[in-house]
């Protein structure tokens, strides 16, 4: 079985490799791809930089939650997981998913009300119910690390 020390090493190198690729898709792929669009759209012309903003913005909560997963992670080098500090993190998190989920149900909204087909407001629903499932379980994460923490300092307290 791969050790926690393997672990943590292995989800720093992944995550490293995912910010970085998220901020080259974030400053070129995603706004050069989204203006070829409006180029070749010119109806969807005055959709470009709205677009290109949440976008970007979307893209902006993924790398909080990356952030917020390294520090995490060094919370569990320290065995230090346990503990007040912890929480702020994963505090970070939620508000960062709340954020993406506000984005996309306004999407979801604006799209469903303007659309022709259902294929676009599928997708997005699919998309805003991930991001609702994702988020409400890192509340839940959430009050198991909060009891965890309680328990382990009350513990502390009693050795």
């Amino acid at each position: 079985m791969i050790s926690e020390k393997w672990a943590v090493r292995a989800l720093r190198v992944f995550l490293v490799v995912l910010f970085g690729v998220l901020v080259v898709f974030q400053t070129l792929s995603l706004p050069g791809g989204i203006a070829y669009h409006a180029q070749q759209n010119p109806h969807d012309a005055n959709l470009r930089w709205p677009l290109t903003a949440i976008a970007v913005f979307l893209v902006l909560c993924v790398q909080v939650v990356l952030v917020a997963t390294w520090q995490l992670l060094t919370l569990v080098q320290k065995d230090r997981i346990f503990t007040t500090a912890s929480l702020k993190w994963v505090d970070l998190i939620v508000w960062a998913i709340a954020a993406a989920w506000l984005v996309f149900a306004g999407m979801l909204l604006f799209v469903g009300l303007n659309a022709d087909d259902p294929g676009m407001p599928m997708v997005l629903f699919l998309v805003t119910v991930g991001i609702t499932v994702l988020g409400l379980l890192m509340v839940v994460l959430r009050a198991l690390l909060r009891q965890a923490t309680v328990l382990r300092s009350d513990m502390e307290a009693v050795i």
